[in-house]
Parts: structure tokens; C-alpha cells; sequence
């Protein structure tokens, strides 16, 4: 027999489920290579960094500052594998594909922090200029652009590859775009290579590798100590300019938005949606993007009453699962009520009443509370009836039916006597009982006589 346990477990501290994660991701060789590459980017930063102070030069700090964003999508592809082992939770019931949105949307905006910060320190060195030393100056932007181009082109990552392609380019993609159309003009043989638009975190490497050899090269023929400067502030801008589209589209999708680019499609699949065999109207749809390249989507379709639901649910998620992936789809019928009429005939003696059978008022209310048209309680803000009958207003007496009664004058409508059987429905009971309501106003045990008041006198 299995042991007892009479309390709970206690849970594990934030750094014990980090580690039981970190646990999981490295037990995949997938992740062995990712790991190799991260430690040797950090003994390049600790390199890059000693140099960056012994040689003075702030263009190779800010250059530097890219291999630490290597680092970043390092992590970020290790994040990537982690999301693919685990499996949708009661806690994370979509997944955990928005981790490697917001590890993207992290990255880019710590470089562009990055970035800012160099452009801080160029603008005070441009009041007071120090001397650069050139030793290794040289030495760390090739080790910089080797470990930066071999890390970017050996490891496959999927979320910042994604992000690349799908955000708007940067200025300096659509600067070197231009340049390269003019020069594949001149050799057609490279247009697989520039065009249509280049890596951008290539593009950027070389950039950034090319300003610090003119730097190094202006330095030791006039050592011209500001072009360090110059330099920094191009690689700051440059940096800038290519993390900021990626910024936009990552935190557009933290942001739960439709991507612009399937509106279109989105907006033909709901009309086909709607002229589907039994769908009445389709509405309060919202679609949003998950993760990269994941859409995901909710709509309510209502139906007619004799339509198959589990027809018409088929039939729209067989319509809307090639572009949503991740669907909700609520069907629910028709709910409009169609209004019963009474069958129930009337007895022929329900209207046999004395022909002076008189009936008393009930107590009219104060005249503040009553509308003058209808002699109804009315609030001075509310809006008037939407139709009234031509009756007195405050004064009314008492009146008493006939049997043989004439429709009243004043109303527009043809004098005669007219059947009560035909206009009555169920429910009606005598008048002078008290317990029903008047058949021409809203005050109950309604007298049966028009044109007299209780006393016998004509009415004026």
C-alpha cells in the first residue's frame, strides 16, 4: 500500500521551475548546439568588452552590442524548442506560442535600448573627444562579424526568421534594396542574392563591420578621432531603424490584432459563411494572431430553427479552418417568437348585461401624475405615446354601455354596431365584476353606456 501523504507538497520557488524547465529543454540534442553557441558567445562578449576599454572606441562597443543580441535570439530559439515540447494547459489553454512572441518583442527592444544609450554617449563625446587607440580595434570587428555571421547562419532560427519577413522593412533594407536593383541591372547574375531585400541582421553586420573599417582607416591616416564617434552614432541608427519594425509587428501581435495582410480573406470566407444552406446572420466575429503564423478566431453563427447544427457548424469550420487555425464557433437558432391568437369562441351571453347596468369610476390619481392625452400616469421626462385615443382627459365622469352600442363619433372611423365576438380574444371576463379590464380604456369595471353620466344627463 502507497504511503499517506497528509499535507500538500510545498510548490517550487520561481529559480526551482526555471531550472525543471531549463532540465527539459536541454534533454533534446536539438538544444546542445543552441547551448554550445551561447557559450561561446559569451566568451566573445567578454573579449569584445575588454577590447571595446582598451582601445577607447565606442563605434566597437555599439558593435559589440550586436553580438549580445545574438545572445538574445540564442535564448529566443531555445524558447522556440521549449514552446514545441509543451502542450496546451487549463491555465495556458491556447499554448505557450505567445512566449516566443514576447522573447522577440524583448530582444528588439532591449538592442534599441541598447542603441539609445550609445547615442547618449556620442553625444557627449562629440563636446569632449578622446584619443582612440587602434591596436585591436581592427582585430575585434572581424572577430565580431565572423562570431555574428556564423551564429545567424548556422542555427535556424524560426521566430526571428518569421518576424524578418513579415515586418515592413527598415530604411536601410530599402537604401541597399535600391542600390542593389541599379548594380543587378549591371550583373544579373546577383540578383539571387540582393534581391528581393536582404537579411537584416546580415545587412546590419556588414554595415556595421564596414563603418569601423573606415573608422580604422581615417583614424590611422589623419588620426581623426571624431569619425569613431560618426561611426558609433551609424551603427546606433542603423541598429535602431532594423529592430523597430520588429518591435511593431511582435507587439502587434502581443496585442491580440488582425494581421492586415489576411483582412481580405478573412472578410471573402464570412461572406461564403453567410450564404451557407441555414445561416441567418454571422456576427460578433473576432480574429486575432496567437502566434507567428498561428490565427486564431471566434464567431457566433445563428441559424434557422429547422436547420441541422451539427451540419452547419461542419460546413463553417470546414470554410474557416484554412486560414484559423485555432477556431470557437457558436451556433445557436433562431430566437424570434411568432405571436399566438385565440381560436376559443366567445359565448353568445358574455355581453348580456342590464341596459343601465351602471358601473363606478375608480379614483383618478392627482393631475400632476396623469397624461392629458391618454389619462395615464406619465413622468414629465418621458417620451409621448406612440398612439392615443380621442378621450377625455382629466374630468372624466362615469359613462354607461349598451347592449346595442354605436362606435363614437369624433374618431374618424364608420358609425354601426359591430360585433364584439369578432375583435375579442380569451381571457376577458364580464365587465362589472372588477376583476378584468375596460374594453375601450385602461381603467377597469368600465360602464356599458356611452353619451349619459350616472345621473341620466346627456353628455355635453
Amino acid at each position: 500500500k502507497g504511503t499517506i501523504h497528509l499535507f500538500r507538497k510545498s510548490q517550487r520557488s520561481l529559480v526551482g521551475k526555471l531550472t525543471h524547465e531549463f532540465r527539459l529543454v536541454a534533454a533534446d540534442r536539438r538544444s546542445w548546439k543552441i547551448l554550445l553557441f551561447g557559450a561561446i558567445n559569451l566568451v566573445c562578449i567578454g573579449f569584445l568588452l575588454m577590447w571595446c576599454s582598451s582601445t577607447n572606441s565606442i563605434a566597437l562597443t555599439a558593435y559589440t552590442y550586436l553580438t549580445i543580441f545574438d545572445l538574445f535570439s540564442l535564448v529566443t530559439c531555445l524558447i522556440s524548442y521549449w514552446v514545441m515540447m509543451k502542450k496546451p494547459s487549463p491555465v495556458y489553454s491556447f499554448g505557450f506560442e505567445r512566449f516566443e512572441v514576447l522573447a522577440v518583442f524583448a530582444s528588439t527592444v532591449l538592442a534599441q535600448l541598447g542603441a539609445l544609450f550609445i547615442l547618449k554617449e556620442s553625444a557627449e563625446r562629440f563636446l569632449e573627444q578622446p584619443e582612440i587607440h587602434t591596436g585591436r580595434l581592427l582585430v575585434g570587428t572581424f572577430v565580431a562579424l565572423f562570431f555574428n555571421l556564423f551564429t545567424m547562419l548556422s542555427i535556424r532560427n524560426k521566430p526571428f526568421a518569421y518576424v524578418s519577413e513579415a515586418a515592413s522593412t527598415s530604411w536601410l533594407q530599402e537604401h541597399v534594396a535600391d542600390l542593389s536593383r541599379s548594380i543587378c541591372g549591371i550583373i544579373p547574375g546577383l540578383s539571387s542574392i540582393f534581391l528581393p531585400r536582404m537579411n537584416p541582421f546580415v545587412l546590419i553586420d556588414i554595415a556595421g563591420a564596414l563603418a569601423l573599417c573606415i573608422t580604422y582607416m581615417l583614424i590611422e591616416i589623419n588620426n581623426y578621432f571624431a569619425v569613431d564617434t560618426a561611426s558609433a552614432v551609424a551603427i546606433a541608427l542603423m541598429t535602431f531603424g532594423t529592430m523597430y519594425p520588429m518591435s511593431v509587428y511582435s507587439g502587434k501581435v502581443l496585442l491580440q490584432t488582425t494581421p492586415p495582410h489576411v483582412i481580405g480573406q478573412l472578410d471573402k470566407l464570412l461572406r461564403e459563411v453567410s450564404t451557407l444552406d441555414g445561416v441567418l446572420e454571422v456576427r460578433n466575429e473576432h480574429f486575432w494572431t496567437l502566434g507567428f503564423g498561428t490565427l486564431a478566431g471566434s464567431v457566433h453563427v445563428r441559424i434557422r430553427r429547422d436547420a441541422n447544427e451539427q451540419m452547419v457548424l461542419a460546413h463553417v469550420t470546414n470554410r474557416l479552418y484554412t486560414l484559423v487555425s485555432t477556431l470557437t464557433v457558436q451556433i445557436f437558432k433562431d430566437d424570434w417568437i411568432r405571436p399566438t391568437l385565440s381560436s376559443v369562441p366567445i359565448a353568445n351571453n358574455i355581453l348580456n348585461l342590464s341596459d343601465h347596468h351602471i358601473i363606478p369610476m375608480p379614483p383618478l390619481k392627482a393631475a400632476e401624475n396623469l397624461n392629458l392625452v391618454t389619462s395615464t400616469p406619465a413622468k414629465p421626462s418621458s417620451p409621448p405615446p406612440e398612439f392615443s385615443f380621442d378621450t377625455p382627459g382629466k374630468n372624466v365622469s362615469p359613462v354607461i354601455l349598451l347592449n346595442t352600442q354605436t362606435r363614437p363619433y369624433g374618431l374618424g372611423f364608420s358609425h354601426g354596431s359591430a360585433p364584439y365576438s369578432s375583435v375579442l380574444s380569451q381571457g376577458f371576463g364580464i365587465p362589472g365584476t372588477g376583476a378584468t379590464q375596460g374594453f375601450r380604456t385602461g381603467f377597469t369595471d368600465v360602464p356599458s353606456r356611452y353619451g349619459t353620466n350616472t345621473r341620466g344627463q346627456p353628455r355635453p
